[in-house]
């Protein structure tokens, strides 16, 4: 078994972390194939995805088995898994309320745009502060900005559950909620962004 600083690079929360890549395969599958509760299977698969997210960083940090390559995989895990959620619901038009118009479908198109390029800026920005010896740390806005992009999905997918099984004014009404919390999403995305570069300027004067 490979080992960084004494401890097993393959250990629970690299499992984790990898369990979390396998699975968004297995998302966007569930996602696409036509059976009745199709969208509830793929929520299932979010919400497990989801909560390896939680436990691999908090069993790492407690047990002491941090390694790079949790560091390098958990992150990337992360964006993968909430960018190809984005991707594959702009697909499907339903998923952005078609009861106002095609226009949603655009400007979600573009509120993606932005989170996407929001991920690959700070991303870039980590790689040079790390080639000159410094770190960069997540603050408390890219927290709040994840956990409210993962309820987003998580709502998304709910209210075309809902809608798909029952046709129920409860599933549009959690749909609007998933929209709402896009916004605030795309809000907290940019406001997030700023602040990285803000604070962390140095980094391009270098």
């Amino acid at each position: 078994m490979i080992e960084e600083n004494n401890v097993k690079v393959m250990n629970l929360p690299n499992i984790l972390t990898i369990s979390r890549m396998v699975m968004i395969p297995v998302f966007i599958m569930f996602f696409y194939l036509h059976f009745t509760g199709h969208y509830f299977v793929a929520w299932t698969v979010f919400a497990l995805a989801g909560i390896t997210d939680l436990f691999d960083g908090l069993i790492a940090r407690k047990y002491n088995q941090v390694t790079n390559l949790g560091k390098f995989l958990d992150p990337i895990a992360d964006k993968v898994l909430i960018l190809s959620s984005f991707v594959v619901f702009l697909t499907k038009p339903e998923m952005f309320a078609p009861q106002l118009g095609g226009w949603t479908v655009i400007v979600a198109g573009c509120g993606v745009t932005v989170i996407l390029a929001r991920e690959i800026l700070v991303s870039g920005f980590r790689m040079v502060a790390a080639s000159a010896g410094m770190v960069i740390a997540a603050d408390k806005i890219g927290k709040y900005k994840t956990v409210t992009q993962d309820l987003c999905v998580g709502a998304l997918l709910l209210g075309q559950g809902i809608i798909e099984l029952t046709d129920h004014i409860f599933g549009v009404i959690v749909n609007y909620i998933g929209l709402g919390l896009f916004a605030l999403a795309i809000v907290l995305t940019v406001i997030s962004g700023i602040n990285y570069i803000a604070k962390n300027i140095e980094v391009l004067k270098q």
